[in-house]
């Protein structure tokens, strides 16, 4: 009895391991196809996101007044901690950015970088990340503008993030 056992516990276990088998195999094809989509989709969003890199993204841009109505509660402080002079904010060329540009919430560009912006008229040129829009705004870029100046909005901008090191100098190191 003990020999007729084990002969069936053998068979039993190779049949069970067969099934499982045949099992793993069928998952293995499903789970194949779905990685190689998963990396076609994958080279497409790099290709497009290589090509915003290159040839700049399309943005509506606007300008801001650094004030309590249409900031916080702390309008001399912007979201990067840099503290500003409320009336020379013109001065600055600091731009925010709508969320889905930052890095922190998926994007390419964080505090702190330089953007080229065209296709503006009379405010095209080099600007810093430096604040954060409400999260209402999809690809839109604030410039940062004294109290008083007038509101403006171009809808055709766009930016293009360029690696330059910025040579500050400052009025306390004049000679």
């Amino acid at each position: 009895m003990k020999k007729y056992f084990i002969i069936f516990l053998t068979f039993f276990t190779m049949f069970n391991g067969y099934v499982w088998v045949c099992q793993f195999e069928k998952y293995k094809d499903i789970y194949t196809d779905t990685i190689q989509e998963l990396q076609d989709e994958n080279k497409l969003l790099k290709d497009k996101y290589t090509e915003i890199k290159l040839s700049g993204l399309d943005v509506t841009v606007t300008m801001y007044h650094p004030t309590r109505g249409q900031t916080d509660s702390t309008p001399n402080i912007l979201a990067d901690g840099t503290k500003i002079q409320i009336h020379q904010a013109s001065e600055y060329k600091f731009v925010a950015v709508s969320r889905n540009l930052l890095k922190r919430w998926g994007g390419w560009l964080d505090y702190g970088d330089f953007i080229v912006l065209t296709g503006t008229d009379g405010k095209d040129g080099v600007y810093q990340v430096k604040d954060t829009m409400n999260r209402r705004f999809i690809n839109r870029i604030d410039i940062l503008e004294s109290p008083g100046t007038k509101p403006y909005k171009f809808e055709n901008a766009k930016i293009l993030k360029t690696s330059m090191e910025a040579d500050f100098t400052y009025v306390t190191d004049k000679k």
